[in-house]
């Protein structure tokens, strides 16, 4: 990945503490879910690919909430990656990236953020020009003790742990010094989306917001 894109993926990264991991059933609640967590605090939103809805949704989201960052998440396949950045994506973040996938990536136009859950997987993307990773799952593969182990010999990464990251834990992620942001869907549940309950999400989403950050 070049270094304008680095750049640009280190930019978003840093914009807020947490980027609220999205999945959207029903076209119509991606403007104003969007719009609400941007609002509290939270500009980047990855919206997963593991719906029919996720397509339709970016394109809402990118024509109506310009201040939202759209991140495309769950990209898991060559033939996806023009079709998110047609519908508006900022930038790509995979659940994993096996080699032909990284170097798939490695060549597109967006900004990536490919995913790792191991200092070899970590190594392989370093290798491709990957400096920003997803480390997934990060709860299952070793939490922030793994983070704070590979900060040493792998100096050169920066983490955006994502899976089994919560408010209780998040704090611990993130005073890791190779950790610029985490992932995760709490401020999001499922059954106040489904309900419209904006006002309960932005309220969990302003409290995503104030998270402490590394310098």
């Amino acid at each position: 990945m070049t270094s304008d894109k680095r750049d640009a993926l280190a930019g978003y990264a840093r914009l807020a503490p947490v980027i609220p991991v999205v999945t959207i059933d029903d076209p119509e609640t991606a403007v104003p879910l969007a719009r609400t967590l941007v609002e509290a605090g939270l500009p980047v939103v990855e919206v997963t690919l593991r719906t029919q809805a996720a397509l339709a949704a970016m394109e809402r989201i990118a024509r109506d909430v310009p201040d939202a960052v759209i991140a495309a998440g769950t990209v898991i396949r060559p033939a996806q990656i023009g079709e998110v950045a047609a519908a508006g994506a900022r930038f790509i973040v995979t659940p994993g990236t096996s080699p032909a996938m990284a170097d798939a990536l490695a060549g597109c136009a967006l900004p990536v953020m490919p995913a790792c859950a191991s200092v070899s997987e970590a190594l392989a993307l370093l290798e491709r020009g990957f400096r920003i990773l997803k480390f997934f799952p990060a709860g299952a593969s070793g939490g922030p003790a793994w983070l704070k182990a590979v900060s040493a010999p792998v100096p050169d990464l920066r983490f955006c742990p994502t899976g089994g990251v919560d408010p209780r834990n998040a704090p611990d992620y993130l005073a890791c010094p190779n950790v610029l942001c985490v992932g995760g869907s709490w401020m999001v549940p499922k059954d106040a989306v489904a309900a419209g309950d904006w006002a309960r999400i932005g309220a969990l989403a302003r409290e995503a917001a104030a998270l402490r950050t590394t310098p």
